[in-house]
């Protein structure tokens, strides 16, 4: 089954991952990464794999792992 893959450490909380999500399972993290930015949490309940979250992040932040 297919899942999407955070790189936490690349994220820069731009939000447009989570402005596209056609079922909302992207928010944002209560915490920082070591850049000082809250990343990018996908609920894998919610998460349909459609991959839209890797088309609209300018910071290759997600994988979509087979």
């Amino acid at each position: 089954m297919s899942e999407v893959v955070v790189s936490e450490s690349r994220c820069k909380s731009c939000g447009f991952c989570v402005k596209n999500c056609p079922k909302g399972a992207i928010s944002l993290a209560h915490s920082f990464n070591s850049a000082g930015y809250k990343y990018a949490v996908v609920d894998s309940e919610k998460c349909i794999v459609c991959g839209i979250c890797y088309t609209v992040c300018p910071d290759g932040v997600f994988e979509i792992r087979e």
